[in-house]
């Protein structure tokens, strides 16, 4: 029998492997929406852990298992094992989500690769958003809004400032000022634009082309009223919004609706249990636009709004070309699960 030797990435490897590229994120998750379209996928339903209802998430925290494939030129299998703790920022100095990729040989199902699956899970979560922005914002975007100064609206940032050619002027807020304030300074160096700390979840929204929501609120924010024509709404987090911000949009577009209505914690999610969306109000998954299959954006008063939940297909598949990297450079630490199997 051989021993089965697989490749150990931590999170500065995974960095030099193309972690924190986000054209290559952006290319490869407009390429795995398509692929979603096209059923070149295997995706049971997330599993989550979690201590008490969903109303816990919000305090406690949760951790999710997201095992996945996907086909096409990745051929990947594996697991993304992730937790989110909201008060470790604020109570222990710690960043609120950590995260594991394991990936699995497709032919074998044997392990071959452990790597750090946090920077890669923040970063193709903004990349979505830069797909979304390519297909679904106005024409010549210029004002973006931004609701929570955490990790996911970094990587949001991130990624539709790549995507937007046009933008001129970036909103920031939080509850925090000062998390405001620093996301502004952090963040203003690295994307080469100026970003105004606002007072309110209203400023950043009113008058923007796109804006994103991605915190951790127990209340939805979001208001029909402050939105206006022709601007694209990106939801990151769970139940940040009213009810009719929804039903008010001329289109609605998600990743995946099916695993949307088994996730349960997101505000379309919310009125589907309770009767107050049906699937037909669904205009299309994202993949079926970027394969031609449902127009996009369609003129420049159409109110967007777009909802993913997340899929581990994005995980396995970006993870397998960080894999293909660090093996071309040798990058990580070879390491033994057995040099002989006990049992076999």
């Amino acid at each position: 029998m051989k021993p089965l030797e697989f490749r150990f990435l931590n999170q500065e490897d995974v960095k030099r492997c193309g972690g924190d590229d986000i054209e290559l994120f952006i290319n490869t998750m407009e390429d795995v929406m398509s692929l979603h379209d096209n059923n070149e996928y295997v995706l049971p339903n997330k599993t989550i852990l979690r201590w008490g209802g969903l109303d816990s998430e919000t305090s406690k925290g949760r951790i999710n298992s997201m095992p996945a494939y996907i086909g096409g030129k990745y051929d990947s299998c594996g697991i993304k094992w992730i937790s989110s703790a909201p008060m470790n920022p604020i109570e222990k100095n710690l960043p609120r989500a950590s995260g594991v990729i394991i990936l699995n040989d497709s032919d074998t199902l044997l392990p071959y690769a452990i790597m750090d699956g946090t920077l890669i899970s923040a970063m193709r979560t903004g990349a979505i958003s830069g797909v979304v922005a390519k297909y679904l914002a106005k024409e010549n975007s210029k004002v973006l809004g931004l609701v929570g100064a955490g990790v996911q609206n970094r990587t949001q940032l991130i990624a539709l400032r790549a995507a937007l050619n046009d933008l001129e002027v970036i909103k920031i807020y939080d509850i925090d000022l000062k998390r405001a304030e620093s996301f502004a300074k952090d963040l203003e160096q690295q994307i080469g634009m100026e970003i105004k700390v606002v007072d309110s979840a209203e400023q950043a929204v009113r008058n923007s082309d796109i804006f994103v929501t991605a915190t951790v609120t127990e209340k939805p924010i979001i208001k029909k009223e402050w939105i206006e024509d022709g601007a694209l709404y990106i939801h990151v987090g769970s139940h940040e919004c009213e009810f009719d911000v929804i039903t008010c949009s001329n289109k609605i577009v998600v990743d995946d609706w099916e695993e949307l209505k088994h996730r349960g914690v997101e505000t379309i999610s919310i009125m589907y249990k309770n009767g107050l969306i049906k699937d037909e109000n669904i205009y299309a998954h994202l993949g079926e636009i970027i394969n031609g299959k449902k127009k996009g954006r369609e003129n420049n008063r159409e109110k967007i709004y777009f909802n993913s939940v997340g899929m581990g297909i994005e995980d396995v598949a970006i993870a397998k070309l960080i894999y293909q990297r660090a093996t071309e450079g040798d990058i990580g630490q070879k390491l033994f699960m057995w040099q002989e199997p006990t049992f076999v």
